[in-house]
């Protein structure tokens, strides 16, 4: 586990936490991954941590939300994430929002939004769907450019090498 770092307020743990999920982001493109970060947090303290890895694990379903998700579940021994937050690089999918609202997440922070498949606020909005059994408060735009300029750049190399 990684412990909350001393003093600061809500905008200061929200950012510290973006970093994370920011090299997580890392992670994932060294493996030629989309560079997409997350982590859970839980009390002040990382239980989950994940990275886009589809095409290492040729799973359509190894987003970084899934993959910290099923980490955090696994360090609470529980399913309900309760009184956690995720914290996600790029704006979570259909997928991945539905897994948030079933995990009972309360919390989701998010640096770039996804105007193409954001499921938070851009292109759907399931995390405040009022006919869904839990709804979830979304914090959007934490460290935004430098979150955006990750998948670009990635992008940008995918595209010079004749791929993506």
């Amino acid at each position: 586990m990684h412990a909350l770092p001393a003093g600061g307020g809500a905008i200061d743990l929200d950012e510290h936490y973006m970093r994370v999920a920011i090299n997580e982001a890392r992670c994932a493109a060294e493996n030629g991954d989309v560079p997409v970060g997350a982590v859970v947090v839980h009390n002040g303290a990382i239980i989950g941590r994940g990275h886009n890895q589809r095409e290492l694990l040729q799973d359509p379903t190894a987003h970084a939300e899934m993959l910290a998700l099923t980490a955090g579940a696994a360090g609470l021994d529980s399913w309900r994430l309760l009184d956690c937050t995720l914290y996600v690089t790029l704006e979570p999918c259909v997928m991945c929002t539905g897994a948030i609202v079933l995990a009972r997440i309360p919390r989701v922070v998010f640096g770039a939004p996804d105007p193409k498949g954001g499921a938070c606020g851009s292109l759907f909005d399931i995390a405040s769907d009022s006919r869904l059994n839990h709804r979830v408060d979304v914090v959007s735009g934490v460290l935004e450019e430098q979150c955006a300029e990750i998948l670009r750049a990635f992008f940008r190399q995918q595209r010079a090498l004749g791929k993506k």
